[in-house]
């Protein structure tokens, strides 16, 4: 799954810890989502389209390869 989290961050000049620190998780879950690792739950998800004030589907973009995981 793609995001544009980091983009969004500077877009709001906020550091990783900064946006951990507003939807109560770690800095380096942050970092895990930025660089897909780690695909965060629905709420986390939601947490962070209202931190930015957007539609979770202009932060999260399901690619081709994600309808084939289970």
């Amino acid at each position: 799954m793609k995001n544009k989290l980091k983009v969004l961050r500077a877009m709001q000049d906020l550091t990783q810890q900064e946006l951990a620190d507003k939807i109560q998780v770690s800095r380096q879950t942050i970092n895990t989502i930025e660089k897909g690792k780690y695909i965060p739950s629905t709420l986390l998800a939601l947490k962070m389209a209202a931190v930015f004030q957007v539609n979770v589907l202009e932060i999260f973009e399901i690619e081709e390869s994600d309808w084939s995981k289970n």
